[in-house]
């Protein structure tokens, strides 16, 4: 009798232990500055916002780092070896997956890493259909921790694969630390295809972030209903509102969610209070100059071999290789 109730205040403790999720969402609301990280954005009805968002017609980066990849995939294609594994770090739907797939058959394995099982899921069982010979092997993770691939792989040539300027996302220091670690992942030989968004002008890059449907609003906002859903929470989202804004010295737009009124929201019965104009941070979305993208990888230990832009000069694909 005493060993189950030992057991079951072990399993109650246990039942009380904070999620991660909880722990980062209570913190960044009790700094002075309020932020939440933007990994947060993706639950369900988050990642499919955001690809509504990249069928926008202000949201140029999907459509026109697709078109880069359908110009440069030969020349990729041309480098990469028989039997190589891609891995793709925030793989998400893995639509821009199948440009480089469909022009290199001779990858064998393809490894996405995403926080999301139902985007993995998905992934897999498309890509397996479309392409019979290759081998789907999801990693549940966060690529910006801690990710172990599968032991077989290590013998294998590696192509990682960033797209979607996802570097963009990351503090330049962060960025550094990021790719440090896609090193370190992949291996001496290997190499790396990046996107990155380019600098240029404010009234091409505020719409979209702040598109006229509302949807990147949507989206933005869906962290307060997540948060109400997985922590018994109470915002209303009525009294929140989007808001991208841009500095054109930095070359960085933020995002942020905005209280509309002066109130009080409570987390599991825990207060959080917001002044009227008062800003929670939810995203940076860096933008770069050719010179600048290179030297972040460069300083991480990456040698520049290749960069494309296309016509229109709004973003950029980026070969590099492990020194």
């Amino acid at each position: 009798m005493a060993s189950d109730k030992r057991t079951m205040a072990a399993l109650a403790g246990s039942a009380q232990t904070p999620s991660r999720f909880e722990l980062d969402i209570r913190a960044g609301l009790s700094r002075p500055a309020k932020s939440i990280p933007c990994q947060y954005f993706y639950d369900a009805a988050g990642s499919a916002l955001f690809e509504q968002i990249t069928e926008l017609p202000e949201y140029y980066p999907t459509r026109t780092e697709a078109a880069i990849l359908h110009a440069c995939a030969g020349d990729i294609a041309a480098r990469t070896r028989v039997g190589t594994a891609l891995v793709e770090f925030g793989s998400g739907s893995s639509v821009k997956t199948d440009i480089v797939l469909a022009a290199c058959p001779m990858i064998s394995r393809y490894v996405p890493i995403d926080v999301s099982q139902t985007a993995l899921s998905s992934a897999k069982a498309r890509l397996e259909a479309k392409f019979p010979q290759l081998s789907v092997e999801p990693v549940l993770a966060d690529f910006s921790s801690s990710v172990t691939l599968p032991p077989d792989l290590a013998p294998l040539p590696k192509l990682g694969f960033f797209p979607g300027s996802t570097i963009g996302n990351f503090s330049h220091d962060a960025a550094i630390k990021l790719l440090v670690g896609f090193r370190a992942l992949l291996g001496p030989g290997s190499r790396l295809i990046l996107g990155a968004d380019l600098r240029k002008s404010p009234d091409i890059l505020l719409p979209a972030y702040n598109d006229a449907s509302g949807v990147t609003a949507a989206f933005n906002l869906n962290l307060l209903v997540r948060i109400n859903r997985e922590l018994e929470a109470n915002f209303e989202l009525s009294k929140f509102e989007h808001l991208a804004t841009y500095d054109e010295v930095s070359g960085r737009i933020d995002m942020f969610l905005e209280s509309k009124a002066d109130q009080t929201a409570n987390i599991r019965g825990h207060p959080f209070h917001f002044a009227q104009g008062e800003r929670i941070h939810t995203e940076i979305s860096q933008k770069y100059a050719i010179a600048e993208i290179k030297d972040l990888a460069e300083r991480a230990g990456w040698i520049s071999r290749a960069v494309w832009t296309g016509e229109t000069q709004l973003f950029s694909v980026h070969e590099f290789e492990c020194a």
